[in-house]
């Protein structure tokens, strides 16, 4: 079952990760969003040996989960530090101290800002995937 682990930074600077369209919920929490997977994934896992150690059945909701991860502009930042903020912000068309401002959370990002910035990452995933060397 595919379903999705949505990645906030919090307002005391580190990640959380939550599922909110399933009935058990699976968390995780960390300094980096890297640390937050790898306690999500923790948790996980010890969500699933809770019901499976003793012999008990898993619900169907936690049979073959996947997760479709769904990113804050802040935690795509954090967890893709390779990406220049300024150097997007003008790649995508967006004001380069807006864009610090959206990373850092310290002001309100509009939908239409949101999808701006979804598409020029989409872009540039399309132009890496064409990549030949």
């Amino acid at each position: 079952m595919k379903t999705t682990a949505v990645i906030e930074k919090g307002k005391d600077g580190r990640f959380g990760i939550f599922t909110p369209d399933i009935e058990h919920v699976i968390i995780g929490e960390g300094a980096s969003v890297a640390e937050a997977k790898a306690d999500f994934e923790n948790s996980l896992a010890e969500m699933i040996a809770s019901y499976t150690e003793d012999g008990g059945e898993l619900p169907d909701e936690l049979r073959d989960i996947e997760f479709e991860y769904k990113y804050d502009i802040a935690s795509v930042f954090n967890f893709f530090d390779f990406i220049n903020v300024s150097k997007f912000a003008r790649w995508a068309g967006v004001n380069a101290g807006l864009m610090r401002q959206y990373k850092s959370c310290n002001t309100y990002i509009s939908e239409t800002q949101v999808r701006k910035i979804e598409t020029a990452l989409h872009n540039i995933g399309r132009e890496l995937t064409a990549i030949s060397l």
